[in-house]
């Protein structure tokens, strides 16, 4: 007996309706609660990890300080940097419909808003995407680069720009990008 697709349609509608108030739950309850310490913190990783510039500089200081396996590291990094980057931003983000958020006034926090769409988070995803090219060559960077990279996406929630769904879809996307262009692009190791 097959399934009926209009009552299969009505539970995801549901489960979808169901996770994208608990998303915005957790938004309004991080753009609320008072955190005048972390404010200017966060907005400075969040600009630091525009147009990739922290992941850029992090390449820059093992690339110059790793030796030959340092270079393959950053050369990694910034690949799949790049691929995930032109994926989410080019490919993936204009077919998303989900506006930015609409952020509570609070100037310590605010960082200007980005004229793209919000889904999914392409910080979080370059930022992941870097993280997991580097360690694939140097797995001791992996653990302080993947919470650099959650740093990053937190950054972005805590700064009014994305929800925390849109932060999780780009990490997952940035860390599955990350697998394709060093397994189909770079070859570990060479």
């Amino acid at each position: 007996m097959a399934a009926d697709p209009n009552v299969m349609s009505i539970a995801a509608n549901s489960w979808l309706s169901e996770a994208a108030q608990v998303d915005r739950a957790v938004y309004k309850a991080v753009s609320l609660t008072s955190t005048p310490r972390m404010d200017a913190v966060m907005r400075n990783v969040s600009t630091a990890a525009n147009y990739s510039r922290l992941s850029i500089a992090i390449a820059a200081l093992v690339g110059t300080t790793g030796g030959a396996r340092g270079r393959r590291a950053a050369a990694s990094g910034l690949v799949c940097v790049g691929v995930s980057e032109a994926i989410v931003n080019l490919a993936i983000k204009p077919l998303g419909h989900r506006r930015r958020p609409d952020r509570p006034s609070r100037p310590t926090r605010a960082v200007p808003m980005p004229n793209s769409r919000s889904f999914p988070s392409g910080h979080a995803a370059a930022a992941v995407a870097f993280a997991s090219g580097v360690a694939r060559e140097l797995p001791a960077a992996g653990v302080p680069l993947q919470a650099l990279a959650a740093l990053v996406g937190y950054s972005r929630v805590h700064t009014g720009v994305h929800y925390p769904g849109d932060v999780v879809a780009g990490a997952v996307l940035g860390a599955l990008i990350a697998d394709l262009a060093t397994g189909v692009i770079i070859r570990p190791g060479t």
